[in-house]
């Protein structure tokens, strides 16, 4: 906890002339995000060459805000021990690091937490079907949902899509699914079917 206190002093006193602009992939300016890098006594004590990364942003609409944001920003830290390096191409690897994260705890939400199984050949199996939902879920959103549907997670995908109740009728040679008008998110469904319906067949 002192070392955090020394952070939050330290980025309170980093002058606006030493804050640069963060970066986006495509080398764009990402709006509203700067990092700076820290020194002096806050990295006293730690390993020789780390250096500490400190980014600010506008938090998104709605988000609250901690103890040790400041100013109405959003304040983040980072350490890393490489060198020659500009802080914003930093920031930006580690904001991408994140992204992975986010997949791995995706994956332990879809069956990768516990192996099930007694035999290891029976437990590869099982990591194989989990990495096939773990691609499904990945290209999903991006070919047939919208909005804030888009970054869903598995608990809320499996909670508000692939639990809905349904019904498989056949009739005049056509297959049709009939979904419960009262669902909250039939029309989200209904509207991935048709954007699914739309794409362009590869083969």
């Amino acid at each position: 906890m002192v070392i955090t206190e020394q952070i939050h002093q330290a980025v309170l006193k980093v002058p606006a002339s030493a804050w640069n602009p963060a970066v986006e992939p495509d080398g764009e300016i990402r709006d509203g995000a700067w990092v700076a890098e820290l020194a002096g006594d806050c990295l006293a004590g730690w390993t020789k060459g780390m250096r500490l990364i400190v980014r600010k942003e506008r938090p998104h609409p709605g988000a609250q805000l901690r103890i040790t944001d400041a100013d109405g920003m959003r304040i983040t830290c980072f350490a890393t021990n490489t060198k020659d390096t500009a802080i914003a191409r930093l920031e930006l690897r580690h904001r991408q690091r994140a992204r992975a994260e986010d997949r791995v705890r995706n994956a332990r939400d879809t069956g990768l937490r516990n192996l099930p199984l007694h035999a290891a050949a029976q437990n590869r199996i099982w990591l194989e079907v989990v990495q096939i939902a773990l691609d499904l879920l990945a290209w999903m959103p991006m070919l047939a949902l919208t909005g804030r549907a888009r970054r869903w997670e598995p608990k809320h995908l499996r909670l508000r899509l692939f639990s809905a109740a349904a019904q498989l009728v056949t009739t005049g040679r056509r297959r049709i699914l009939r979904l419960a008008r009262h669902w909250p998110w039939t029309d989200v469904i209904t509207s991935a079917f048709e954007r699914l319906r739309v794409l362009p067949n590869p083969g």
